[in-house]
């Protein structure tokens, strides 16, 4: 395949794989559409990572402090998160999922893989195991 070929085959992957996430998306609760998609990564982050300082998701996310700093004092108004003491540092403030901040995340991480099952199960035999072996050759391209 020649080189032209490739990068029109990899602007169609990025297409399809663009659309797919936007529909994944549309899947999850209403109220989720209503942060940033930093505040979202700050959810998805304190739900993998556990507690994280301001500072060390400012980092993570790749934004300046002030920006991490309002983004974290909308989720608190929300109730999503709260800032409880650090466990070895009394000068720092670690930030916490709450119990509603982890409800929405699972709630919504449920929401999507539900959507997701129900439209590879629409799926022939052949489709579905020609995806999950895609699945596979994009973790590898994740990992080059």
């Amino acid at each position: 395949m020649s080189s032209s070929k490739h990068i029109e085959s990899a602007a169609e992957l990025t297409l399809a794989l663009g659309s797919l996430i936007r529909r994944v998306r549309a899947a999850a609760p209403s109220e989720l559409h209503e942060l940033s998609w930093t505040q979202k990564s700050v959810i998805v982050r304190l739900d993998k990572n556990g507690p994280a300082t301001a500072a060390d998701l400012a980092r993570a996310e790749g934004v300046k402090s002030q920006s991490m700093g309002t983004a974290i004092a909308t989720l608190e108004k929300m109730g999503l998160v709260e800032r409880k003491a650090h466990p070895t540092d009394g000068r720092q403030m670690n930030i916490v999922l709450t119990v509603k901040g982890n409800a929405m995340r699972k709630n919504t991480r449920e929401a999507k893989h539900t959507w997701l099952a129900h439209a590879i199960e629409k799926l022939d035999k052949k489709d579905q195991k020609k995806l999950f072996a895609a699945g596979e050759v994009i973790k590898k391209l994740v990992d080059l």
